[in-house]
């Protein structure tokens, strides 16, 4: 295959320019100004066009084993290609948890069967009970990239710490949900104006931010590599920003949502909006924007997170929290942060692509000659309105929203995974 006319953006190196590109077995072979596609090679003319390593996620849930009626594997990774995705880690708070080698197995060996890179996450605590640690070394080595108990934050201080040093001895991230229980009385919604306006009491950002707190100083005293994920507050923002220039191997997760929308979203979205942890101030936004733009996020993850239409027409205070990101990531991240000069293109796909790939040790997240063939090819300033989804479930407050930036095609081993219906 060949792509012409492409402008490549590779945030590994830093660098923009218009070049053509050869793929051969999965591999960049070439990369020149003007090269000629022979008979038996496919075409992809990307005039106009940005190409850019596949972009890689840190945190999303495919809710397979136990929770298929929401989303599988193969819609999954639907889903990621739709978004430019290439690479997707796995949470592990499915049904049976991924806290023995026989399921991280099964999940591995029926995911290698799909289209793009699917890693896992193994849990830190057997059945998420944050009380005793897992084999984390056999874990690893039977193929977990990172350990987590998403969905459920660690409360107990003391086995927090054990298990960001037993990461930190083998090398991997710990990814921590921090949302202390003892403040919440209704979750999915930021305790505040709106909060009181429907009659709840919610999650306070206080919450959260204990909780961070407490596991910036754990970071700095351990030394692991620890990722606090889908970030909310702005508080919460100004202690890893504190505690990483103490010198702490802290990492922050943002999601498109967190910097995209308020608190002000349940309103007009309802439980399309609910989500852990909440939607929070504009202030609060507003300093997560900031945080993306010093650096002191370094990860955006979409926390995709997919529930049946039925769940989420509950009640307020019994439908599930959360929202699916992947295929409207990229274009929320041109939408709300590179179009109003928060952040560049280049610096976008860096907190989508490299920074990722580094954390977690993975040999992506670049365009070079040998490197692996894992791209997207968008438009940045096509606009579209996402109207139906390549996920099993749809709920997003977003559908129907004009967005810019749209894929056009995905790579994963040098092959064609996505196509936008308009060009293929």
């Amino acid at each position: 295959m060949i792509i012409k006319n492409g402008l490549i953006m590779n945030p590994h190196t830093n660098a923009s320019y218009k070049a053509d590109l050869r793929i051969q077995d999965g591999i960049v072979e070439e990369i020149g100004p003007t090269l000629s596609a022979a008979p038996t090679e496919e075409c992809i003319n990307a005039e106009g066009l940005i190409i850019a390593p596949g972009l890689i996620d840190t945190h999303t849930h495919f809710r397979d084993p136990g929770f298929t009626h929401k989303e599988t594997l193969h819609t999954g990774a639907l889903a990621a290609a739709g978004g430019g995705f290439t690479s997707v880690i796995c949470m592990a708070n499915t049904s049976p948890a991924v806290d023995s080698v026989p399921v991280l197995q099964d999940i591995l060996e029926r995911a290698a069967q799909e289209t793009i890179r699917i890693f896992q996450a193994g849990t830190v605590s057997h059945g998420l009970k944050g009380q005793v640690l897992t084999d984390m070394q056999s874990l690893k080595e039977a193929g977990a990239c990172g350990f987590t108990d998403d969905g459920i934050p660690i409360t107990n201080a003391a086995f927090c710490y054990e298990a960001m040093k037993a990461a930190k001895m083998l090398d991997v991230p710990i990814s921590l949900h921090e949302e202390d229980p003892a403040f919440i009385r209704n979750n999915g919604i930021n305790h505040g104006k709106v909060s009181r306006q429907m009659g709840f009491y919610g999650s306070p950002a206080v919450a959260e931010e204990s909780l961070v707190a407490r596991d910036c100083m754990l970071a700095l005293r351990s030394g692991a590599h620890v990722v606090i994920q889908h970030i909310s507050s702005g508080y919460s923002v100004e202690l890893v920003r504190t505690f990483r220039a103490m010198g702490a191997k802290l990492h922050a997760e943002a999601t498109p949502h967190h910097f995209s929308l308020t608190e002000e979203a349940l309103l007009s979205h309802g439980t399309l909006a609910k989500m852990n942890p909440p939607l929070r101030t504009e202030e609060d936004r507003q300093a997560i924007i900031q945080g993306l733009s010093d650096g002191t996020i370094d990860l955006i993850a979409t926390d995709h997170a997919p529930h049946s239409a039925g769940e989420k027409a509950k009640p307020f205070s019994e439908a599930p929290s959360g929202i699916i990101g992947l295929e409207t990531a990229l274009s929320l991240g041109i939408t709300s942060l590179v179009r109003p000069g928060h952040l560049t293109l280049m610096e976008l796909l860096e907190k989508m692509t490299v920074n990722p790939a580094k954390l977690y040790h993975l040999p992506y997240g670049k365009i070079e000659q040998g490197s692996q063939a894992d791209l997207v090819i968008f438009d940045p300033k096509e606009r579209w309105i996402p109207d139906s989804h390549l996920s099993m479930s749809s709920n997003s407050p977003f559908t129907g929203k004009e967005l810019y930036g749209k894929v056009k095609y995905t790579l994963c081993r040098g092959r064609i995974v996505y196509a936008d219906p308009a060009v293929s």
